[in-house]
This record gives structure tokens, C-alpha cells and sequence, in this order.
């Protein structure tokens, strides 16, 4: 049995921050950004709002395309280098705000790719009869974190979460799941 994606979910904060913004914030422009990155904007969250918050927004969506009800989830994997708090996980307060009250729930750190680790292990466990139905969310809240004042790197990041339902699937499915070694820093 393979496992499938059966409703995805998105959300992104409201308030955009353009390059032009940015022009007036740190020596860059507009044309540099784009040259080097593709950006031309990215979504920035209010003051007070929390990654889960971003992530309970993309997984109820998620839940919704699924049709699947909350209490119906088994596992949550929370996909975040930027939890609301170390203590408890981000998936723990996303299991709370949705009421995924019978869901075991954690978080993985693992930076861009960490959706996609998330998503090989959700995937692992549908696979071998341990969960049904996976809640997948990658969520990150970085712009709490960032140094505006560094070109090379507040141009490249805003805020926002996506979310899958895995659930076993008869047809399609992941097909060939592979994660490669990851270089540590040199």
C-alpha cells in the first residue's frame, strides 16, 4: 500500500513585502534581487502571530480537501526551524488548535528540506501499517529572526506553511521516495 496525498493546504500572511520595500530598508535594488534570486516579493506575518498559527490556517485547509476530520488524523509531523517555542512542539500546539485529540504529534527540524523529510517519513510510516492518515505541515515563521539589515540574506525569506493529508492510497501514491546525504558545513 502506498500512501497519497488526499487534500493539500497553504497559507500565506497577508502583508507583502516587495523588493521596492526592501530598496528602502537595506542597500539593494529590486533588479539585484531578481537577477539572483527570482524574488519579487514574500508574505511577512503580524507581530503576535506564532508558526502554529500559520500552520493550523494550511493544515485545517488541508483537512478540509481531504475531507477528513481532525479526530480522524493518527500522526502529525511538524516541519519547522522556527517553533513557537522549544517547549511544547509546534505539531503539539497544532494538535491542540485543530483538536486532533487522538494524533501523536512532533516536530523535525531540518531546515528547506524539512517538508520533504517529513513527507518520506509520514510516508514510512503509512507504509509498514503503523498510521493511516498523516498530517504533513512545514511552517516557518523566519522573518522574527531576520537581520534586516543583510542584503544576502532578508531578501530571500518571508513567512507562511503548507500542508498534505497522507493517507494510503489503491493508485499513484509516492512512488520512489530518496533522500540523499546532506553536506554538513565545511
Amino acid at each position: 500500500m502506498r500512501a497519497g496525498i488526499q487534500g493539500p493546504g497553504v497559507y500565506v500572511p497577508e502583508k507583502i513585502l516587495t523588493n521596492r520595500d526592501l530598496e528602502k530598508m537595506v542597500e539593494t535594488s529590486d533588479e539585484w534581487i531578481r537577477t539572483r534570486t527570482g524574488i519579487s516579493e514574500r508574505r511577512i506575518a503580524e507581530k503576535g502571530t506564532g508558526t502554529s498559527d500559520l500552520a493550523e490556517k494550511a493544515a485545517r485547509m488541508a483537512l478540509k480537501d481531504a475531507g477528513v476530520l481532525p479526530e480522524e488524523v493518527d500522526l502529525i509531523i511538524a516541519a519547522t526551524t522556527t517553533p513557537d517555542m522549544p517547549l511544547p512542539s509546534c505539531a503539539c500546539l497544532l494538535q491542540k488548535k485543530i483538536g486532533a485529540k487522538n494524533a501523536a504529534a512532533f516536530d523535525l527540524a531540518a531546515a528547506c528540506a524539512g517538508f520533504v523529510y517529513a513527507l518520506v517519513t509520514a510516508e514510512q510510516f503509512i507504509e509498514n501499517g503503523t498510521y493511516r492518515k498523516i498530517l504533513v505541515v512545514g511552517a516557518d515563521l523566519i522573518s522574527s529572526y531576520i537581520d534586516w539589515t543583510d542584503r544576502s540574506t532578508c531578501v530571500l525569506f518571508g513567512d507562511g506553511a503548507g500542508a498534505v493529508l497522507l493517507a494510503p492510497s489503491d493508485s499513484g501514491g509516492i512512488l520512489a521516495p530518496v533522500l540523499e546525504r546532506q553536506h554538513a558545513l565545511e
